[in-house]
């Protein structure tokens, strides 16, 4: 993120969106634009961008752009969804520019490929969900493609999706039964497979997701309302029985229900959100996810990585797992506007939380025989249920250390946990690096650099495997990479 100047922040964009001024200088037509007409458009005082279809004049955004005008550039006069995606793609942009829509692209028609998934949708031969082959192009596809079926007794209704792959856990099976409808995703390394119907029957009603690991097989139990013979499991919608990469499905959110709000430091707080009953989801180690609000009319959109509600548990405690909760450690900032709108949140109030993205792989963990955590402020978010699995789990870690920098002594968040921790286990240290200490701070002190860090991360032995996760502010990060 860069500075931006007085008077353009997230909320003044907003107002200028409703102000009605004109903001694509075409006097509220939409036209059609060629590839070359796009590509005259990219100059910073005239730059249109492309984004899936839909061509944008971003030149009033400039300056309201967080990521500075540089990165809006590296689009200018180009389709630049494929940077979008890379960079921020969960942004809600049909929101946000709305009123700088110039109109759509004008596309040469072009034979679109036939993969598996719009031959399926196309030709819809399927019994009961099991696809039948001649409809599936070629063996590899037929032998990597999931499928699914279901059967049905008087209380119960059982959709059995077979993965075709092992070591399946709950972390990567998100279900949700709303608005009436039933949506089953299954993660599978950088693919995801959905299952999505709609019924009448489908009222919020309670399942169970049962999990053969060593073969790949996924169970969503379902309980009928009535004891009634279903003929059907139900209406497939639009995504249903797709398998395609995760970067090209939507973003799925849910409503999830503010339960408690906790004061960690002065400007950082602890959200406890529950999901609704009609949803299995957990979120993986290392991975984040967004949460949603409508601001003045307008959807804004943040990132933010579930924590554990403490690090001095005892873990292998179920209901710390139990899934039903998602918590949040935030530092509100005076001038945030979506901080602000989180914080004045009440108790028993609903916001839109997505499905979980990331990836962190906890394999990476689990071959290492030294840990380093480096942390700037709330980047300490990540490393919690890192630590946690990697204390708890990873049997062949000699070492693990958490290099935290803050700006002030009170800036440290669960600083009287994270000396327990060090107490408790042996393996485990940490140190505390503060930029502006008091004069009687006795611990270390400046910004991160390579002296410091020379002196801090060193390893068990001469040659130990070695991870090292960096998060924090942008310039900590890229410099501790550095």
């Amino acid at each position: 993120q860069v500075p931006l100047k007085p008077g353009r922040s997230l909320m003044d964009w907003i107002r200028l969106t409703k102000s009605g001024k004109d903001l694509t200088g075409l006097k509220g037509r939409l036209i059609e634009v060629t590839e070359d007409e796009l590509a005259k458009h990219n100059k910073k005082e005239d730059c249109w961008i492309c984004i899936r279809g839909l061509v944008y004049n971003v030149t009033p955004y400039m300056e309201y752009h967080p990521g500075g005008e540089d990165e809006l550039m590296k689009a200018a006069g180009t389709d630049g969804t494929d940077l979008f995606d890379q960079v921020h793609r969960w942004v809600n942009y049909e929101s946000m520019l709305k009123e700088c829509l110039v109109g759509r692209m004008a596309f040469k028609p072009i034979a679109a490929p036939r993969d598996v998934s719009s031959v399926l949708s196309e030709e819809k031969k399927q019994v009961n969900g099991m696809v039948s082959e001649k409809n599936i192009p070629g063996t590899s596809a037929r032998d990597l493609t999931p499928s699914y079926d279901w059967f049905q007794t008087d209380g119960l209704i059982t959709i059995v999706v077979y993965t075709k792959q092992k070591d399946m856990n709950a972390e990567l099976v998100i279900v949700d039964c709303q608005d009436k409808r039933l949506r089953g995703e299954i993660i599978l390394a950088d693919h995801s497979y959905l299952i999505e119907l709609g019924s009448n029957s489908m009222k919020q009603f309670f399942f169970v997701v049962n999990i053969a690991e060593k073969v790949g097989k996924v169970e969503i139990v379902l309980k009928k309302k009535d004891n009634v013979h279903w003929k059907v499991l139900g209406r497939p919608l639009e995504s249903h029985n797709t398998f395609i990469k995760r970067t090209d499905r939507g973003l799925f959110y849910r409503k999830c229900k503010l339960v408690s709000k906790t004061e960690v430091t002065h400007d950082t707080k602890l959200f406890c959100l529950m999901l609704p009953k009609s949803t299995h989801l957990q979120v993986p180690t290392g991975q984040h996810v967004y949460l949603k609000q409508v601001i003045a009319g307008t959807e804004v959109v943040k990132p933010y990585t579930p924590i554990l509600p403490s690090l001095t548990l005892d873990f292998k405690q179920p209901s710390c797992h139990d899934g039903a909760h998602i918590y949040l450690m935030i530092k509100i900032y005076s001038c945030g506007l979506f901080t602000q709108a989180l914080d004045r949140l009440q108790i028993g109030d609903y916001i839109s939380v997505s499905s979980p993205e990331g990836n962190f792989k906890k394999s990476q963990v689990q071959t290492s025989e030294d840990l380093f955590l480096l942390a700037a402020g709330t980047g300490f978010t990540p490393m919690v249920k890192l630590l946690n699995f990697a204390l708890t789990e990873v049997s062949c870690l000699r070492k693990v250390k958490l290099i935290f920098f803050n700006k002030k002594e009170d800036d440290i968040l669960w600083r009287n946990q994270l000396e327990e921790l060090a107490l408790k286990d042996k393996r485990f240290e940490v140190q505390f690096v503060l930029s502006e200490p008091t004069k009687d701070w006795g611990g270390k002190q400046g910004k991160i650099s390579l002296s410091l860090l020379s002196e801090c991360v060193k390893r068990s032995r001469k040659d130990s495997k070695v991870l090292i996760c960096i998060c924090g502010p942008t310039p900590f990060t890229e410099q501790g990479v550095e």
